[in-house]
């Protein structure tokens, strides 16, 4: 796992372009903006991604692209495909920035904690209270993820040594599918193949559980730094839309629920299963000092350093505070 986590990491390293800290004035606008994002995540602002609200309000042509993982967001920003990430989980775009990529957190996307975990099978018959018996088993994860983090954070807590586990680098549709078939004792993910788990299993632990020890789960929209130098007005933009779409989900969920649910790629009883369990910040919120006014900077470094501390990270920056800016949100209006 080390290994595999390590040529990502140089890749990335490898990839990123050095960038000015300073972002400079809106040049004329491209023809194209990339965003990523991704399938069976359903979100609020699909509902302006569907009517082209995004392309209408920036005044260019969005290219959306769908991907199955953070990371791979982060090496296709690497190298210039994606403009800006949508969802992108916390975990890779810590490790992303933490390798010297030039990419900046401009918000936060969604906050979840039940919408990421962790099912071990139902034919292990292991519970928290035997949770040592996975030793010894195959885990699917996808790494450098998310849900890599709180599978760490959640063996740390349950004490049970991660160099005795045979863990699978795993999307987690990938990782359904081997549950199912009794492949692995546990897999670990997020939307709709969390749920296909559940199908095959239990959560190892509850997500008020995780919460209870420390564990945040959420995840940030990202530009690539050349991006939000020369764009700087139309990653403004993207947010201003965003929010007003998260706006609008809030004022009447139920009118743009079969929308979004079409665009995710799901069923409307299953998005809106998922969406129940989203929580979308608006402006104030995501400025604030609950969110990039502070404490994301905070928790980013305690991620960082968690992950070097268990050896899937070669190092950490000392502050994480030059790679989140929190100044396109204030402009939106």
């Amino acid at each position: 796992m080390k290994k595999t986590l390590s040529i990502a990491l140089n890749t990335l390293a490898c990839t990123a372009i050095v960038s000015s800290a300073t972002f400079a004035q809106a040049a004329d606008k491209p023809d194209t903006v990339s965003i990523g994002y991704f399938l069976e995540w359903p979100t609020a602002n699909q509902v302006a991604q569907v009517n082209e609200t995004y392309n209408k309000e920036m005044g260019v042509n969005v290219e959306w692209h769908a991907f199955d993982s953070g990371t791979a967001m982060s090496a296709a920003m690497a190298s210039g495909g994606v403009d800006i990430a949508y969802s992108q989980g916390l975990v890779p775009f810590t490790i992303a920035v933490s390798q010297g990529l030039p990419i900046t957190m401009v918000g936060v996307a969604v906050s979840y904690s039940k919408n990421d975990n962790c099912i071990v099978g139902s034919n292990t018959n292991i519970t928290i209270n035997n949770a040592n018996d996975l030793e010894g088993k195959n885990v699917a994860v996808p790494f450098g993820t998310v849900s890599h983090y709180k599978m760490l954070k959640i063996m740390e807590h349950l004490d049970i040594d991660i160099k005795k586990l045979r863990m699978l680098d795993m999307p987690p549709a990938d990782g359904a599918a081997a549950l199912a078939r009794g492949d692995v004792a546990m897999s670990c993910g997020w939307g709709g193949a969390l749920r296909r788990m559940k199908e095959y299993g239990s959560e190892l632990m509850s997500a008020e559980a995780q919460e209870d020890i420390g564990i945040r789960v959420f995840d940030v929209i990202s530009a690539s730094n050349s991006f939000a130098e020369e764009y700087p007005e139309l990653v403004t933009q993207f947010l201003k839309v965003t929010d007003d779409a998260n706006k609008n989900y809030q004022m009447d969920p139920a009118a743009v629920q079969p929308i979004i649910a079409k665009a995710s790629g799901l069923s409307l009883n299953d998005s809106n299963q998922v969406l129940g369990l989203f929580d979308f910040p608006l402006k104030e919120e995501q400025i604030s000092e609950k969110w990039m006014g502070g404490s994301v900077q905070k928790f980013t470094k305690e991620v960082a350093d968690f992950f070097v501390l268990q050896k899937q990270m070669p190092r950490s920056l000392d502050d994480y505070s030059q790679t989140i800016n929190a100044s396109f949100y204030t402009k939106v209006n």
